[in-house]
């Protein structure tokens, strides 16, 4: 064993070599290694380039049915704006989901966790608690409950070894029951211009919160593929039992990625609190915004079994859904219907993607 090889296994953290010994001790398929150990250039540019020819189908259909479809005001202005929190938030989901875990009280994160912001800052006739806080100190508790929401997950998940499922279930009804108790109902209203200044302003004709959202998938996606503990996340969720003979610290990663995933969900819901001005009872829990959370990561190529995704991929799912969501708004399309457009197209996006993707592109049996 080379001397490098023991220093890295000293600090905790492996060397490619570690990643992939392992696996092939324990006979992990080839396939399997290649997600460890980084695969060929060109099927991980495949996998996460699988969802492009929807992209183009949706920008045709589009512009067939409104003429104001492909304007730069409608989409960086109308899709880009909409699309920003939840973008945010599936960036955390898509952490999440890597690592071989899932969390769906992330939704339930992203409305509490303004909520009680909110009710912090805001006067007693707006629906406050009268403290009325500084705008910045109520940001900072923000990311505070989003981080002890992330923590207490990750605890129950993997110290506790509950069923994450079933946890992260709990934990979604319990932040929705408090994020409508503390204000009994109401909708806290009157935010400063701190508090809703991510979602509101704009850099020339960019919403700052789409700036706020590419920014967050880069340093995301160059974390997961030049950091150690971003390797280490794709080799926990290929193999944890490998990744943990290899010297990787998998619990406290684990833990890590739900207290990350929970803070980005916390800050999603700043970015939308900010857009509409105000907090309702209905953000987060009541809108279901985790089933369209689910479905961006997934059609993105983020597999639900861990181990194989991107955040070009997922990124490219949370465009879809909001391109698809704008053509639904600007064909006014009736409200009835629009589930069951949306369901559809989702089923065609993850059908084509398959074929353009082919087994690069599949979920393992």
């Amino acid at each position: 064993m080379s001397t490098s090889h023991d220093e890295s296994k000293e600090a905790g953290v492996p060397s490619v070599t570690q990643t992939r010994e392992p696996a092939a001790a324990t006979g992990t398929p080839p396939e399997r290694r290649n997600r460890l150990g980084g695969g060929p250039a060109a099927l991980g540019f495949l996998r996460e380039a699988a969802l492009l020819p929807v992209l183009v189908v949706i920008l045709v259909v589009g512009a067939v049915i409104s003429p104001v479809f492909l304007t730069t005001d409608n989409l960086v202005s109308g899709v880009g704006q909409q699309v920003s929190a939840l973008g945010v938030t599936v960036v955390g989901e898509s952490l999440i989901l890597l690592i071989g875990g899932m969390d769906l009280s992330l939704e339930g994160t992203y409305g509490l966790a303004p909520m009680v912001a909110a009710w912090l800052i805001v006067p007693r006739a707006a629906f406050g608690s009268g403290l009325m806080v500084n705008p910045y100190l109520g940001i900072l508790v923000l990311f505070a409950i989003g981080a002890a929401v992330g923590l207490v997950n990750g605890l129950l998940i993997v110290k506790v070894r509950l069923n994450g499922f079933i946890v992260t279930l709990g934990m979604t009804v319990l932040l929705a029951g408090l994020q409508n108790g503390v204000v009994q109902g109401q909708s806290p209203y009157q935010l400063p211009q701190a508090f809703g200044f991510l979602g509101t302003e704009y850099l020339g004709k960019v919403p700052l919160s789409l700036v706020v959202a590419a920014v967050v998938f880069i340093a995301a996606g160059l974390f997961l593929r030049y950091h150690r503990t971003g390797r280490a996340i794709f080799a926990i969720g290929g193999n944890a039992e490998a990744a943990r003979a290899a010297g990787i610290r998998v619990d406290r990663v684990r833990i890590g990625v739900y207290v990350v995933g929970s803070m980005l969900a916390a800050l999603g819901g700043l970015i939308e609190a900010g857009r509409v001005s105000s907090v309702t009872g209905d953000q987060g829990y009541q809108e279901g915004i985790i089933f369209t959370v689910f479905a961006a990561a997934v059609i993105g190529g983020v597999s639900l079994q861990g181990g194989k995704g991107s955040m070009l991929g997922a990124a490219s799912g949370v465009v879809l859904l909001g391109l698809v969501q704008n053509i639904i708004d600007l064909s006014n399309a009736p409200n009835y219907w629009q589930l069951a457009i949306n369901g559809g197209v989702i089923l065609f996006a993850l059908a084509l993607a398959r074929i353009v993707g082919g087994e690069s592109s599949a979920e393992r049996a």
